[in-house]
């Protein structure tokens, strides 16, 4: 796939060092000139670092928005992000268009509008590629309907179980309506597989209904 991101502070550039080595090809536009020249240095892959505002339209054509297939934006401005996500999709009707969120009260408006947004950084590069989480069902899709949280819970030392040893993340009884999908640890970020363990200290990564993450909450306290 061929990605824009706009904004390469940490975020956009963790993003992009993961999308490259997924053998993806990226473009990268940075106002900092700073930013810009550090990202031109540390990339590896078939990339190119644009040094100018996201907002602007002749930035994102200089990037190749035209044959883009994903649009993401992960600056620490939300009315950023809103705008350059705005341009890419209906200026230059790029497929999908995904957005940080730094402020989740601005959830709704970024929905409202019809813009991917998500509030947890550590999952964007997930939700690009959302088949490595759920299969044919878009986690992207199911955070755009108010009803539904992406939400991080941290594992307690444990009571029930070995601090040491863990527990098993599909042993977990995730309450109906929820789906326990990575695990973000100091070093990593981990989707969920059969061999996935969860120890303490660790980040779970959830998707559930608004209605039962208290009911979550809860049950990682238990365990």
């Amino acid at each position: 796939m061929y990605i824009i991101i706009a904004g390469g502070g940490k975020i956009g550039e963790y993003l992009a060092n993961v999308l490259l080595q997924s053998g993806n090809d990226v473009a990268v536009i940075e106002e900092n000139l700073q930013t810009a020249d550090h990202l031109s240095i540390v990339l590896e892959g078939r990339y190119l670092v644009i040094h100018g505002d996201g907002c602007d339209s002749k930035y994102q054509e200089d990037a190749g928005i035209r044959k883009a297939d994903v649009f993401v934006a992960t600056t620490g401005q939300d009315d950023d992000n809103l705008v350059s996500c705005e341009i890419a999709q209906r200026v230059f009707n790029v497929p999908r268009c995904i957005a940080r969120v730094n402020n989740p009260k601005n959830l709704r408006i970024f929905r409202e509008v019809g813009i991917e947004s998500v509030s947890s950084t550590t999952l964007i590069a997930n939700l690009i590629e959302e088949e490595t989480l759920l299969g044919s069902v878009s986690v992207a899709s199911s955070l755009t309907h108010g009803n539904v949280t992406l939400a991080e819970v941290t594992v307690p030392r444990m009571r029930y179980h070995s601090n040491e040893a863990g527990i098993l993340a599909s042993s977990v009884p995730m309450p109906d309506d929820s789906l326990l999908v990575a695990v973000s640890t100091k070093d990593d970020v981990e989707v969920v597989n059969e061999d996935t363990v969860l120890y303490a200290g660790d980040k779970a990564i959830v998707i559930a209904d608004t209605d039962v993450l208290d009911q979550v909450r809860a049950l990682f306290k238990g365990l």
